[in-house]
């Protein structure tokens, strides 16, 4: 077919209401040889005004409406659209679109509307034969056919006649197919100027789905509607047309295959709505996928920041480490002070039942002294003073068990479940820092 996407304008109006005489085909072939390019000449009357859409078809003969065409060229504007004279124009067919067979076709010249305006006599695609070599004929013969061409113009003439009376036939119907003209006059105005657009018929509904690709799924809609009002106005020129456009049912025809149209547009926009979708997914991910990005950038960046603070907690861990030592050393030293005590406490008791007690001297030892008698109740006191808590400064009684000193010392201190590290309860971020290292190990 052509080489352009676009389908030609066309109609569904019968063979009887065309105007076959306003444009002329000249120099028409009675054959094409295949395989080779043609040109198509014709004349443009007076009597047309060649509009954008107008186009040239090749028909098989025998064609019934105008969508039979084999294939199609858009018809050229001359350089002057409205000229009191006849303009003459050419077209040229490529090899590739031409039919293929040895039947018999023809130019027709179809204008914007779908109407056809001219019509060529006739012609085949075959290769040249023996029988196409000029042949001298005789005197009779030449008369002979001079006489068949005049009973052939005869009969053009009485053919122009019937043309004639079916051209009156058509402007009595003229009144009737008003609805039909003014649907087809609005269509016009469609193309010319889309702002304007009137969703008056259904040829306008389906123009308007395929220049407005991005309007799809709402014209569908007005599509439908725009359907069942030209069925309606179709059943009401039937009732008054019924014995003159029978071409109604063409019509009819013409409905279901806008209709299945339809259906193939809602598929296209069905499969558009899942591209977008697919589009949409793999939107999200690119987007969850740069959010990941984010948040392991802002993890390397909090993970820096953790090992710095691990580094100051390190520092801090060895300087609670080295205090904590020190208090061990402290406790340990405190542990071993009141095992003597409790051991000078039970020799002091002893001497107490066997010797009176000596008058106590100034500048005597700080525990007494043990071997002294007089000194040893002065020891005893010193010993309950000295069960004192290193960490809240609590003193206990003489007779507290040393277990139970040790477990109040031992409530004071947080140990390592890890290392078996004691840190002071007043130290517990100290601690907490020392298990959240051991957590980074």
């Amino acid at each position: 077919m052509d080489e352009t996407s676009d389908e030609p304008p066309t109609s569904a109006v019968l063979l009887d209401n065309c105007h076959f005489s306003q444009v002329v085909f000249n120099d028409v072939e009675k054959f094409y040889v295949p395989g080779g390019d043609i040109t198509c000449h014709y004349t443009l009357t007076q009597n047309i005004v060649p509009r954008r859409k107008d186009w040239v078809g090749i028909f098989r003969v025998g064609w019934k409406t105008v969508r039979e065409y084999y294939t199609f060229m858009w018809a050229p504007l001359p350089s002057s659209v409205h000229s009191d004279t006849a303009v003459q124009q050419q077209i040229q067919f490529k090899a590739y679109y031409l039919p293929k067979d040895d039947e018999y076709y023809q130019f027709c010249y179809i204008d914007q509307d779908g109407m056809v305006r001219g019509a060529s006599v006739p012609f085949q695609f075959r290769a040249e034969t023996e029988d196409d070599i000029l042949v001298v004929t005789t005197q009779g013969e030449v008369e002979e056919v001079e006489l068949q061409n005049k009973n052939l113009r005869t009969e053009n003439e009485e053919l122009k006649a019937h043309c004639a009376s079916l051209q009156k036939q058509n402007t009595d119907l003229q009144e009737e197919l008003n609805k039909i003209q003014k649907l087809q006059n609005n269509l016009e105005s469609l193309r010319s100027n889309t702002e304007k657009l009137e969703l008056d018929s259904l040829k306008k509904e389906n123009k308007r789905l395929k220049e407005l690709d991005d309007c799809r799924e709402a014209e569908l809609h007005q599509l439908k509607e725009q359907i069942q009002t030209v069925t309606s106005d179709k059943e009401l020129l039937e009732t008054r047309l019924k014995t003159a456009l029978d071409h109604m049912d063409q019509l009819q025809s013409q409905v279901l295959s806008y209709e299945k149209e339809v259906e193939n547009l809602s598929h296209m926009e069905h499969d558009k709505t899942q591209q977008l979708e697919s589009l949409k997914e793999e939107n999200r991910q690119l987007r969850m996928a740069r959010t990941q990005q984010q948040q392991n950038h802002d993890l390397m960046r909090e993970l820096e920041e953790q090992k710095h603070l691990f580094q100051i907690l390190q520092a801090k861990k060895d300087e609670a480490d080295e205090e904590n030592q020190k208090l061990r050393e402290e406790n340990d030293r405190l542990l071993r002070r009141l095992s003597q005590t409790k051991k000078v406490s039970s020799f002091s008791a002893v001497s107490q039942a066997q010797a009176p007690s000596p008058a106590p001297q100034v500048g005597g030892l700080l525990f007494g002294n043990p071997y002294c008698g007089a000194n040893l109740g002065a020891g005893a006191a010193d010993v309950a003073s000295i069960r004192k808590c290193p960490m809240c400064a609590d003193v206990f009684p003489e007779g507290i068990e040393t277990s139970q000193y040790e477990a109040h010392v031992q409530s004071h201190l947080l140990e390592c479940p890890i290392c078996n590290k004691t840190f002071e309860n007043s130290n517990k971020q100290v601690f907490d820092d020392h298990i959240f290292c051991h957590g980074l190990e």
